[in-house]
């Protein structure tokens, strides 16, 4: 069954591995002896001019990473876009520009505008509205959804907000799940629902990512794919819904986050013309699996930023 588009219902490491090869450099040997004009004193003949410093080149690890991943993404004609971001790190990557029609990942976005507009803000939601946001993020719940983009004033509302959170390039629409979006957008989203220096109040964001790792099983597919083995802190939400433009074929979008030891990757994978929902889901996971495990090897080594 379509999943909510709320039609009326409906990335250097440069792991800068610059190596000084220190062999063969010739020490200078200037004379320093000066004297009156004439007395032939100045740099001896013998000296040799310093020489460079030999050096290898520059590795630029996630540069030959986002090639890979270029060419990965290739197979799917345009009709895949991702951007995932390391941030214990200097790692990201975004390949494709496309816009996609959201579905349900943008129950996110109404979420955050919602809290946008409390005030003061950090303000807990009232408990029918804290009921609301649950059933919307968790089980992806389409009346709850429009309920809440009704109090944060529809389109206007989410624009309103967008500019707080840094989109750029995201359109909502009067029904909000054929909003439009880019995967770099809803990295940006994600990183401000995740940054202390983001618009949002701790508690804010707590409430968020709280919400995204409760999202039920049988909605737990998409970027959580590229977990660790028995990694649980992941989170995620998921869009999924047939498109009468591209003659009911699938879009399914994916967008997360994964913290790790060593890395807490922000990921958003989005996807359009799918035979089937469960292709979607397929092509989603592959995707965001090989985007991380390029980006894990590009960045081994790394020492990971506090913070």
């Amino acid at each position: 069954m379509a999943e909510g588009r709320g039609r009326p219902l409906p990335r250097r490491w440069v792991v800068s591995a610059v190596t000084m090869s220190l062999a063969g450099v010739a020490t200078a040997a200037f004379g320093a002896t000066h004297g009156r004009s004439g007395d032939g004193a100045g740099p001896s003949r013998s000296s040799s001019p310093a020489q460079p410093i030999p050096t290898t080149p520059a590795v630029d690890r996630i540069g030959q990473a986002r090639t890979r991943i270029e060419a990965y993404l290739e197979r799917y004609g345009g009709r895949v876009a991702v951007a995932a971001l390391d941030r214990q790190g200097t790692a990201a990557v975004t390949v494709g520009g496309r816009r996609f029609e959201t579905a349900s990942i943008v129950k996110v976005n109404i979420l955050a505008a919602l809290l946008l507009r409390q005030r003061p803000p950090g303000k807990a939601l009232g408990g029918d509205t804290r009921r609301l946001a649950e059933a919307m993020i968790v089980s992806s719940d389409n009346d709850a959804a429009v309920a809440l983009w009704q109090r944060i004033d529809g389109s206007r509302g989410l624009t309103a907000a967008n500019r707080a959170l840094g989109l750029r390039e995201t359109k909502p629409n009067s029904h909000w799940g054929v909003t439009t979006t880019t995967a770099a957008d809803q990295l940006r989203l994600l990183t401000a629902l995740t940054s202390p220096t983001g618009p949002l109040t701790p508690q804010d964001r707590a409430f968020v990512m709280d919400l995204m790792q409760k999202v039920i099983p049988e909605q737990r597919w998409g970027v959580t794919a590229a977990r660790e083995p028995g990694n649980r802190s992941v989170y995620v939400k998921n869009g999924w819904d047939t498109v009468d433009v591209d003659g009911g074929r699938w879009l399914v979008n994916s967008i997360g986050r994964i913290v790790e030891a060593r890395h807490d990757w922000l990921i958003a994978v989005l996807s359009d013309h799918h035979v089937s929902q469960k292709e979607g889901i397929r092509v989603v996971e592959k995707v965001a699996t090989y985007v991380v495990k390029e980006m894990r090897a590009a960045t081994a080594g790394e020492s990971p930023s506090q913070g």
